[in-house]
């Protein structure tokens, strides 16, 4: 089994990076890809940098150029659900794109023809997160995260997406990692820790808060890279 291990940010991977042994980087269409290895597993780790089409491009390429089984997928995002709260980790159930619309032809929001408003998640990878996080003694929740081309600031546009795809989270790549791996048939598991809320003050840093998350989501990854390979 090959594992394909993702974030969009260089800050994402960072900790992942560290605890891998014989990396080799790999250049490929205009981006970094890391081949390593990780407890005798095969590894693929990348940063695609922000948005939907660059993360389409780092998710066709982990699969098709190198051939991963598996994706998995850590970052931040955006409270959406009031209950979130900035550090709480949450799990993709399925994943809309909340910025597609195409509602003039009578079609809802976030709907693409022959396809659907949403992608769901594999079941099996979310069983395993449950399992990880009740070994770390972590909390994790499971919802809707919506994905778009726009960092969402306005609460009138997170009521809009809340209520049309009763989304808990937003964020910029998640969907289109799922379009990618929903269509070539591969596994993938998306993990996001909330960055933003509608509690958050003036004294938070959103630079040190990437930092600290992205080792919190490092350990908890590659604990269910370990189990995957052991399946």
């Amino acid at each position: 089994m090959k594992i394909a291990i993702m974030g969009a940010m260089p800050e994402e991977i960072a900790p992942i990076l560290e605890r891998l042994d014989d990396v080799q980087e790999v250049n490929y269409a205009k981006n970094k890809y890391y081949k390593a290895k990780y407890n005798n597993i095969d590894v693929v780790v990348a940063y695609s940098k922000i948005g939907k089409v660059f993360s389409t491009l780092t998710a066709a390429t982990m699969l098709q150029i190198f051939a991963c089984d598996v994706l998995l997928f850590t970052g931040v995002a955006g409270a959406v659900n009031d209950e979130l709260k900035i550090g709480d980790l949450i799990v993709a159930t399925k994943l809309p794109q909340h910025d597609l619309d195409i509602t003039i032809f009578g079609h809802p929001y976030g709907y693409v023809p022959e396809g659907s408003v949403f992608v769901e998640t594999d079941q099996d990878l979310r069983a395993l997160a449950k399992l990880v996080a009740k070994e770390m003694d972590i909390d994790i929740k499971e919802g809707i995260i919506a994905t778009g081309d726009q960092f969402i600031a306005s609460q009138e546009r997170k009521g809009f997406i809340a209520d049309t795809f009763h989304a808990d989270a937003l964020e910029m790549e998640g969907a289109s990692v799922a379009v990618v791996c929903d269509a070539l048939d591969v596994p993938f598991f998306i993990l996001r820790s909330i960055s933003d809320s509608a509690d958050m003050d003036a004294s938070f840093n959103f630079e040190e808060f990437v930092e600290s998350s992205a080792k919190i989501s490092a350990e908890f990854l590659m604990k269910m890279v370990d189990k995957l390979a052991k399946v």
